[in-house]
This record gives structure tokens, sequence and C-alpha cells, in this order.
């Protein structure tokens, strides 16, 4: 199999968006730093992401743990045809790294990879909120991208340096080859009633520490509504 590599790089800035006299919810204001714009040539990555990339929502979005998104161009296909529109394409998913020969089968927790100057390791798995549903205009588009598994995920800078567009991503170590993407959204969206491998997964060193509170809270019986991310703002309570 061929490495994964960066078809396109992108960031962006906080943008506003809506009117504040609207009476529908989806056309409500509402802020979002998912609209990316390919970058051209080196862009700098640290600790906490892409320079010049921005997050509205720091509480739930960014930081070490999400430094880096990336999706799977090929998943924009699947979409353009199950929701029969042109509008969804590379960058719609708010993704830094628009990935090519990489999905939620073959990349898994703690995959370290070295990409251009920097070296990167895979964090979590990618658990949709509303804003994408705001942006394109579809209630439920959060829980239909979390029920196909075409999450995408996010890495944590392990070695900070420069990337670019068509960097490949070199595999310098796989520690739970057990724990796809895949695998890890099954356990979380899936197979709830599953606490063994709910367990199994909570003990993987390298999952993200939210994912791993999460986990734990299950195993303790105390299991969370998804509504509150999936639907957010744009429906009624």
């Amino acid at each position: 199999m061929n490495a994964p590599y960066i078809h396109k790089l992108l960031t962006g800035k906080v943008k506003q968006i809506g009117n504040p006299n609207a009476t529908d919810r989806l056309n409500k204001p509402w802020e979002s730093g998912m609209f990316k714009k390919e970058v051209a040539g080196n862009c700098w990555l640290s600790k906490t992401g892409l320079n010049n990339d921005e997050v509205a929502d720091t509480k739930n979005h960014g930081g070490p743990e999400k430094a880096v998104f990336a999706y799977p161009t090929g998943h924009y296909h699947y979409w353009q045809k199950k929701l029969a529109t042109d509008e969804i394409d590379i960058g719609a998913m708010g993704e830094n790294l628009a990935l090519k020969d990489a999905d939620e089968f073959s990349i898994c927790i703690g995959d370290t990879f070295e990409i251009g100057d920097a070296v990167i390791q895979v964090a979590q798995p990618r658990q949709p909120c509303w804003k994408p549903a705001r942006r394109f205009r579809i209630m439920d588009l959060a829980l239909q991208i979390q029920n196909s598994g075409r999450t995408g995920w996010y890495f944590r800078v392990l070695k900070e340096g420069y990337i670019s567009s068509g960097n490949s991503l070199t595999l310098i170590e796989r520690s739970y080859p057990q724990w796809t993407i895949a695998a890890c959204n099954e356990v979380m969206h899936v197979y709830k009633d599953d606490l063994r491998q709910a367990d199994a997964l909570a003990s993987c060193s390298l999952l993200a520490p939210n994912w791993k509170r999460t986990l734990q809270k299950r195993l303790r019986g105390q299991n969370s509504s998804v509504e509150k991310r999936v639907y957010g703002p744009n429906k009624e309570d």
C-alpha cells in the first residue's frame, strides 16, 4: 500500500456567519474556524496546530490533543452521492490535512509519522459537532458523519516543523495495530454495551485523555447523550 500523503494543506481563521434577524435556527449567527483555504508552500506546525489556523470553540476544539485534523479525500465522493450535492468537497469538514491513501481502517491510535520536518502521532477519532450541519443546512449531518464511520481523526505533534502539500506520511511506529480509527468509532458509537472493549480501549496509553474519560464514565454506568454535540443550537430543546 502506498504511503499516505497530503493532497491539500488547509488553514482558516474564525469566521462569523448568519443573520441576527433570522427566525430559522440554521440561519442564526454562529462562528467557526472550519472554513479552510489551501496553503501554498511550507507552513509551520507547532504543538497546538498550524500557523494561521484558528478554532472558535477552544473548549471542544484545538489544543495539543487536537492539533491537526485529518480527513480522507476519498470520502467526499461518498458524501456527494449520499447527499446529492457537489458543495461538499475537500475542506468541507474543516480538515487541515486532506489525505490521500489513508482512511479509518488503515490508521491506528498512536501511529507516529514523519511528515516534512515534523513528527505527528494519531491521538483520537473526530467526534463531529453541529457545525457541519449548520454550514450545509442538513440538520442531522453530524449524526450521519458519526454513524458512517467516516469521521477523520486528530494528530498530536511530537516534533514541530514545516510541512506542505505533497508531503508523505512516513510511518515510524505503530504501537496499537488493533485500535484502528474504525475500531475506536465502533466501541464509542456502535457497541456501547460492550464494556470489555470499552475497558480495553480506555487502557490504550496513547488514546487522547478526553476519550479515556468518556469511556471510563461508561464503565461506571454514566452514559452521556450525544444530542448536545450533534445538534447544538440547530435544534430546539
